[in-house]
């Protein structure tokens, strides 16, 4: 059997530890060789450094909080504010996709407060469809694969969307027993405690992604702990049943039947 891969694709350096990381962990220890990609750089989060030493900063930072997860790191592509749908960074994440193989893609929510984060889920989804287009030529030259990939999108931050409305997951991951290594890997983003303070007043990244995962485990009813995921449509990507995350999870991930049956009703 050929090897299994997921691979979390956040907009930020820290995006993937504070909403997917423990998932990423659980995939780990369920036998799948996990990825890690960041699109932006992270070179505009700080009012101290200057941009080419703070993507520096980041880049190691993001080595280290990826050895945490035991997460292969993919390079980023670009700046900040600069994560727009364009070909070139579509062509990019492609080569990924390809290379990789995944049979799973974590990324961020269609609807979160900033627009990085929505572009970022964009252009990740749109480069899972590609993997199959040999027409479609990425950089660096990748082959088309055929592989079936299913796309999770994390809850947004806040559990809202831009509009404020409440954003509900379709199905929970118990983070519980992953949750020291994920607080230990946004940890290591430590230029980005002081940035957040004065930036969005988030008094400690720490303790707000703690916060967001207690809040998603009870509404659970089940967890401590948990991440929130909403699948993707299958269509062009994957079998209509395929859910691999439930399948490699088991009995550490809970659908959530009145999100289903809300999706039944076109709720």
């Amino acid at each position: 059997m050929s090897t299994r891969a997921a691979i979390a694709i956040g907009a930020h350096p820290d995006d993937i530890e504070f909403y997917m990381a423990g998932t990423l962990l659980m995939l780990k220890k369920a036998g799948y060789e996990t990825h890690y990609l960041a699109i932006a750089n992270g070179n505009c989060g700080s009012a101290e450094y200057s941009s080419a030493m703070l993507k520096s900063i980041r880049a190691s930072e993001t080595r280290a909080a990826a050895k945490i997860l035991g997460a292969q790191v993919h390079p980023s592509l670009t700046n900040d504010l600069e994560i727009l749908y364009n070909v070139e960074l579509l062509s990019g994440l492609t080569a990924v996709i390809r290379e990789v193989k995944p049979q799973i893609v974590l990324t961020h929510s269609p609807q979160d407060y900033m627009e990085d984060h929505m572009t970022a889920s964009r252009l990740a989804v749109t480069a899972a469809f590609a993997r199959g287009m040999p027409n479609f030529k990425c950089v660096p030259a990748r082959p088309a694969t055929e592989h079936e990939v299913t796309v999770y999108h994390a809850m947004p931050h806040g559990l809202c969307d831009p509009l404020r409305r409440r954003i509900i997951p379709g199905a929970f991951v118990n983070t519980t027993s992953v949750q020291k290594v994920k607080r230990e890997a946004l940890a290591a983003h430590k230029s980005q405690q002081r940035w957040l303070d004065v930036s969005q007043k988030i008094n400690s990244f720490l303790l707000a992604m703690e916060t967001m995962c207690l809040d998603l485990g009870k509404l659970s009813r089940r967890f401590k702990c948990a991440e929130g995921w909403r699948r993707h449509s299958h269509l062009g990507f994957c079998a209509p049943e395929a859910d691999p995350l439930r399948d490699a999870l088991g009995k550490n991930y809970l659908i959530n039947a009145a999100y289903e049956r809300d999706l039944e009703r076109g709720g």
